[in-house]
């Protein structure tokens, strides 16, 4: 019987470094997959010692991959396990792998940008600020050390821990764990999607409606003539209670849609993209059409 080949502590530190460039060559059409690719390649050289099935499994790492840089390490240890029970010659198809890798991929690419880039950069710029503000050279070094220690331990030791879990999805290829992971960040992830389209997603209609005649009771009237200090603090106090200072109160289309519910036009767009990209619309063609209509709709004054 062959001796099992396993990756050694020195194998996944390489893989670790290399990660760190994940984003080295991003591109719109398969987005990190070259190099997340380039990442496992110390894994793969040390997997398969054959040509073949060393660009057999580059081919398969080269797919399309996308997710938060920093969030992508535990889907880097799973698939690290996987390589490796695959090389000792469990029966592990490519599609099976791909399949995890985008399972995971898509619950936990919201999950980055709250924790990292809203929190611990934030909390570590404004410490860092307030240092260099007074004086003190500590402020931008606390900065960087603190910054790059914390995404480079959490890349590791996630990483660690997604080399783990894959070890026991494997002995359940049937899926109960993939899907119980899956599950649970798709859950996370969705509350994350809807902050960030509410906060990133915004549609203003420069659009005008016929003004609107408001009922008597609802404006301010002024006294015709002269106004005396009690007129004027009665003509005061009405504008504070919310009156109208004009007998007709303008409306625009923006208006009325966020009285209706704020933010839908946002929604709308995000499931459009969604339901555009499910049709197999490439990610490019998308981005030039929005280009194509956020021009005309402000050239035409709708936007």
């Amino acid at each position: 019987m062959a001796e099992k080949i396993q990756l050694s502590k020195s194998d996944r530190q390489k893989v670790w470094w290399r990660s760190q460039f994940l984003q080295g060559s991003w591109n719109y059409e398969r987005m990190q997959n070259l190099g997340w690719a380039y990442a496992l390649i110390p894994a793969i050289k040390k997997l398969y010692s054959s040509k073949e099935d060393q660009a057999a499994a580059l081919e398969r790492h080269l797919e399309f991959f996308n997710t938060h840089p920093y969030v992508a390490a535990p889907i880097m240890g799973v698939t690290l396990a996987l390589e490796e029970e695959k090389a000792n010659g469990t029966e592990i198809d490519d599609a099976a792998i791909q399949g995890v890798k985008i399972g995971m991929m898509g619950p936990l690419a919201g999950i980055g940008d709250p924790v990292f880039w809203f929190t611990v950069r934030p909390i570590l710029g404004a410490l860092g600020a307030s240092l260099a503000s007074a004086g003190n050279i500590m402020g931008p070094i606390i900065f960087f050390l603190g910054w790059n220690i914390i995404r480079m331990a959490f890349l590791w030791y996630t990483q660690e821990f997604g080399y783990r879990a894959g070890s026991e999805i494997t002995k359940d290829m049937s899926g109960g764990i993939l899907k119980d992971i899956t599950k649970g960040a798709s859950i996370l992830g969705m509350f994350i999607l809807a902050v960030l389209v509410e906060r990133w997603v915004s549609i203003n209609f420069t659009i005008d409606l016929p003004a609107k005649q408001l009922s008597e009771g609802a404006y301010v009237i002024f006294p015709e003539g002269p106004v005396t200090g009690a007129e004027l603090k009665g003509i005061i106090g009405q504008a504070m209670s919310g009156m109208s200072l004009d007998q007709v109160q303008a409306q625009s289309l923006q208006n009325q849609l966020n009285s209706l519910i704020p933010g839908l036009m946002g929604l709308l767009l995000t499931f459009l993209c969604m339901w555009l990209l499910k049709k197999k619309v490439s990610p490019i063609t998308i981005i030039i059409g929005l280009f194509i209509v956020g021009i005309a709709a402000r050239f035409f004054g709708i936007m």
